[in-house]
């Protein structure tokens, strides 16, 4: 408990969603470098970032310089091979399109991040990582089916929700609000408030639990993605 108490008193405060992040990723990581598991954990959550960099960048939108922290440039630019718990996804067919690839790959991506929540011991991994496909997978369905397609030929990770009738109401009024924004990035925010606002309902404060230095982790991850965005907006909506 002293290790924990250490770690997050050491740890700037952030700010509400929106302001500037206190620190970088690879700051976070370093301060944590004397506890394996907790490293492995932040880990996880700022791959999501970079995987997010990386489709962006693949898929040729307006960004500034990549700048991973779990990924190399390189790996993000596709220059690379990916890891391997990722490596697999996205390289047994190689001729595959954009889009498939990206849901292979966050497939794989999930699959990973519960791996590791359970090798942890970790409910807000878990949680987290489950909290995302639901996310993910409500927007793969209602953008197909604006298109008139098939969702489940877009969904991921199916089998990690297996509530996911359920857990997707939870989402429907940020979905609605989603749907009916302005532009691509108010509705990115839309998407950003409501992590901002998960990670608040399930940051186990004052545990001085492992956790806890995982919601900063997201909450974090949520504050440099929110100023990637405003600074080079971008089309994506994940």
């Amino acid at each position: 408990m002293l290790d924990r108490y250490f770690y997050l008193s050491s740890l700037p405060a952030l700010g509400e969603l929106g302001t500037e992040p206190p620190l970088g990723f690879g700051q976070l990581l370093e301060l944590l470098s004397g506890n394996r598991a907790v490293g492995e954990l932040v880990s996880a959550i700022f791959l999501w970032d970079d995987l997010l960099q990386r489709e962006a960048v693949l898929a040729g939108e307006p960004v500034d310089e990549p700048d991973p922290c779990v990924l190399t440039v390189q790996q993000v630019r596709g220059e690379h091979p990916l890891p391997g718990y990722l490596a697999t996804a996205v390289e047994t067919e190689p001729q595959v399109s954009l889009g498939i690839a990206a849901d292979r790959l966050w497939d794989a991506y999930f699959r990973h991040v519960l791996r590791v929540a359970r090798q942890l011991n970790s409910h807000f991994l878990a949680a987290w990582c489950r909290a995302e496909v639901t996310l993910r997978n409500t927007l793969a369905t209602v953008r197909a089916q604006r298109l008139g397609l098939e969702p489940t030929d877009y969904l991921v990770a199916t089998d990690l929700t297996p509530d996911f009738a359920t857990a997707a109401n939870a989402f429907d009024g940020v979905i609605s609000e989603w749907a009916a924004s302005s532009t691509p990035v108010v509705g990115q925010q839309v998407l950003l408030r409501a992590r901002w606002a998960w990670v608040a309902n399930h940051d186990a404060w004052f545990s001085f639990h492992d956790d806890e230095l995982g919601a900063y982790a997201a909450r974090l991850a949520l504050l440099a993605r929110w100023q990637r965005i405003t600074a080079a907006p971008a089309t994506s909506q994940v």
